[in-house]
């Protein structure tokens, strides 16, 4: 596969890390924040690169577009990221072309996810084509390769059950909670961030634990204020975090910060703490667990909590692989088509000019001669010849390459 959109001299790559080879720590020195995000599409522009989309959550990060080579976009991400170029190629994959799209399709339907039918990823492929668009950084490649894994999100979503049940990160944290922390409806509950994956724990924490101890805190009060509103819990000022820290029994981290937000000098009490880090990078400190009463558990160790419930999920992984594979099957044909239509146009554009040539003539040589009927009939003799070459050139995949040719060398077609 070609893209045949870019240009020439380059393919359609994907680079990037995920939980598979590299860990938390090292996931987070390339964490893209929103900053560096848009430093890098603007930087990207800047050079040149036609298409660009770039993709960060808690389990992977993803640079997908054209290049020459793909060291322009591993340049790209080092440079706006903490990781280095000799421990990005320790832990990394580059695909390249259909490779590439298969992988997209993969990570846009939850087949490639840390647990297996989280879509989570699908929301910020969406963002990410918004946010690339903003620096004219899509073309029709990227916006069809994109529309379509949406589209095959969607139905592997309806008509399978590979996302049946509640398995999440934020949900594996409450099934942990559950097992290892006795009387937890008694016990005082500090969540620390009201971002998505903080949100979605909060609301499983209710749900599940039947508890009415627990406390909000996010730097942004208001942000915590909308979802205490929402569940009718408590929040309390990030400047009161270390004695909320001292009166709590459990503290879930959701924070999103390049830096660790829990240090173990936040840390004066003596009776046992379990937390609870689900962000990427860590944002509580490695130290922390030196403390004698502290138990340390991250996102990591969650994500690969095993139940029935992914056990039963894995049985569709066929039926979501053939939905894939019909509609990248549409996606190609689409792509196919594009590898001749720089060629159709050529053609039509030189069949017009001969035709203007012709009714030149025919105009200085009679006189009454009717302009109007025939460019009428041009353009209709026009549109036949070329919707007859452009069914061929689609009809016949096996010989289109050689078609192309001869039609552009027949008709003297300038060179792409």
């Amino acid at each position: 596969m070609e893209p045949h959109l870019q240009a020439k001299g380059t393919h359609f790559y994907t680079i990037g890390l995920s939980y598979k080879k590299a860990d938390a720590e090292i996931r987070g020195h390339f964490s893209v924040s929103d900053e560096a995000c848009e430093a890098i599409l603007l930087q990207a522009s800047q050079e040149g690169i036609e298409g660009l989309l770039v993709t960060s959550t808690c389990n992977r990060t993803e640079l997908h577009g054209f290049a020459q080579h793909p060291f322009q976009l591993i340049k790209l991400l080092c440079e706006h990221t903490h990781g280095t170029v000799e421990e990005f190629e320790k832990v990394a994959y580059v695909h390249k072309n259909n490779q590439a799209v298969n992988h997209m399709f993969r990570v846009g339907t939850g087949l490639d996810s840390q647990i297996l039918g989280d879509f989570e990823i699908i929301s910020q492929l969406k963002r990410s084509f918004k946010l690339s668009k903003k620096y004219d950084l899509t073309n029709p490649f990227l916006e069809r390769l994109i529309n379509a894994v949406i589209q095959a999100s969607k139905r592997i979503k309806n008509e399978t059950e590979i996302s049946s049940g509640a398995t999440s990160v934020s949900f594996a944290s409450v099934q942990y909670i559950l097992k290892n922390v006795e009387n937890i409806s008694d016990k005082n509950i500090l969540l620390f961030g009201t971002g998505k994956i903080g949100r979605n724990t909060c609301e499983n924490l209710i749900k599940h634990t039947q508890n009415d101890h627990i406390v909000l805190i996010n730097r942004t009060k208001q942000k915590a204020e909308k979802v205490a509103g929402k569940f009718n819990l408590v929040v309390k000022d990030y400047a009161n975090i270390q004695a909320e820290i001292k009166n709590t029994d459990i503290l879930i981290v959701a924070t999103g910060a390049q830096k660790p937000t829990i240090s173990k000098q936040l840390i004066y009490t003596n009776k046992p703490l379990l937390i609870l880090d689900l962000s990427i990078p860590k944002n509580v400190a490695d130290d922390v667990s030196e403390l004698p009463n502290v138990s340390l558990v991250h996102l990591d160790y969650l994500s690969k909590m095993t139940d029935d419930t992914l056990q039963r999920r894995k049985q569709y992984i066929p039926q979501a692989e053939e939905i894939i594979e019909e509609i990248k099957l549409d996606f190609n044909s689409w792509l196919e088509t594009r590898k001749f239509a720089p060629t159709i146009r050529a053609l039509k554009k030189k069949l017009a000019y001969l035709k203007d040539s012709e009714i030149n003539h025919q105009r200085k040589k009679y006189s009454g001669f009717d302009e109007k009927q025939a460019e009428l009939l041009g353009d209709r003799i026009i549109q036949k010849i070329t919707n007859h070459f452009a069914n061929h050139l689609r009809e016949d995949n096996s010989t289109s390459d050689e078609s192309i040719e001869l039609i552009r060398k027949v008709f003297q077609l300038q060179n792409k």
